[in-house]
């Protein structure tokens, strides 16, 4: 089933170039709102995007490892610390291009990203269970009158 069919609009075959090109915006726009985040310019956004996402599918894995016993005891909010040091190593390594003015407002510069990217994986989720709900496990389309027995009417 392709991702048109299902409603997503991050997977398929262009979702990665879709979601690179809406974070680089999210980035742009949390980088105007945010005063101690700075971008300079929409190619930096979407370099910042990608290191981010490079950062978040190979470091961020190992870092959510290792920090596993303070992000139990913190109800896991120690994630939170982990998204932050991931925006901190992406600001370290784009250098005067992408420019974060401490732990603070790396902090809300993740949340920021959070947020979106929840939203971006909303409708994935929502058509995901949908799909799930109207297929049985041998991915055969589900009839929902297969579980009644037909009425037999009595005549008298």
């Amino acid at each position: 089933m392709s991702s048109i069919d299902k409603g997503t609009f991050s997977s398929g075959r262009y979702g990665c170039l879709t979601r690179v090109v809406i974070m680089a915006g999210v980035t742009y726009l949390a980088a105007e709102l945010l005063a101690g985040v700075e971008v300079n310019s929409v190619r930096a956004a979407i370099a910042t995007a990608i290191v981010i996402a490079v950062l978040d599918n190979l470091i961020r894995p190992i870092l959510l490892v290792i920090t596993l016993p303070l992000s139990f005891v913190t109800n896991g909010l120690f994630v939170f610390v982990v998204n932050t040091a991931i925006v901190m190593m992406a600001s370290g390594f784009m250098g005067d291009k992408f420019v974060v003015d401490g732990w603070g407002w790396g902090l809300l510069f993740s949340l920021v990203l959070t947020v979106a990217d929840y939203l971006i994986e909303l409708p994935s989720q929502r058509s995901q269970i949908r799909y799930a709900s109207r297929h049985q496990d041998d991915g055969r389309r589900r009839n929902d009158d297969e579980d009644f027995t037909p009425y037999e009417e009595v005549n008298d």
